[in-house]
């Protein structure tokens, strides 16, 4: 697993040197920075690639600090479980039909990331999914495709930024390895490719990744 884990690192890195371009081109119209944590609120769903990533870096933060974020991680899960009771390891949403996820991520829930510090910086930033990397501007592909047209709403105010190609980045083809990546990862896991597995941020940090029987839960998908 390591070698696919280091190859979805380098992924997010490319998706992270993105950013600062644009950052860097846009200048003051982007108004992301350290400490700015309004879009760290709520749940919202990503990859099982992207929680064995956090894990990772979760590992990494010390004792003291692990059980404060698992007891948020827990009552988070205690939430979750209220309206989905059979929701148990390893917290994959796959088992609900797609569209009755948004019934778990309801908007205007503003519970803090459990992984967000007092400071308003994440805990593993290094480590943190990519969906969380790619939030705040809108994805324009290198050949004018718009994948994404919503941005934050503190950047690029009275301004459009579809229209500026600086902001443009190599989306398809980027989107594409990680999918690829994706059923390599899979097939390691289950003994088959799959497409798609999803958990949340909370419940990924109660995976225990190296002790879970996934071949049990292969025939699922």
């Amino acid at each position: 697993m390591e070698d696919i884990l280091r190859e979805y690192g380098g992924l997010l890195a490319e998706v992270d040197r993105w950013f600062g371009r644009c950052q860097d081109a846009a200048a003051a119209r982007i108004r992301c920075m350290a400490g700015c944590s309004g879009c760290c609120r709520g749940l919202f769903d990503i990859t099982l690639l992207d929680a064995a990533v956090l894990v990772q870096g979760f590992s990494r933060l010390g004792e003291g600090l692990r059980q404060q974020v698992l007891l948020r991680c827990h009552a988070r899960l205690a939430e979750v479980q209220l309206i989905w009771p059979e929701f148990d390891a390893p917290y994959l949403l796959n088992h609900r039909p797609e569209d009755e996820w948004k019934i778990l991520m309801p908007e205007g829930d503003e519970t803090p990331c459990p992984l967000l510090g007092d400071d308003g910086r994440c805990l593993v930033y290094e480590h943190r999914p990519m969906t969380c990397r790619l939030h705040g501007l809108p994805h324009v592909d290198l050949a004018g495709e718009v994948l994404h047209d919503e941005w934050c709403t503190l950047n690029f105010i009275g301004a459009d930024p579809l229209s500026l190609v600086e902001l443009r980045g190599d989306f398809i083809r980027l989107f594409e390895d990680e999918v690829r990546l994706f059923r390599r990862y899979s097939t390691r896991l289950l003994g088959h490719e799959v497409w798609e597995l999803d958990t949340f941020i909370p419940t990924a940090l109660l995976i225990d990744f190296d002790r879970f029987d996934w071949r049990r839960i292969a025939a699922i998908f």
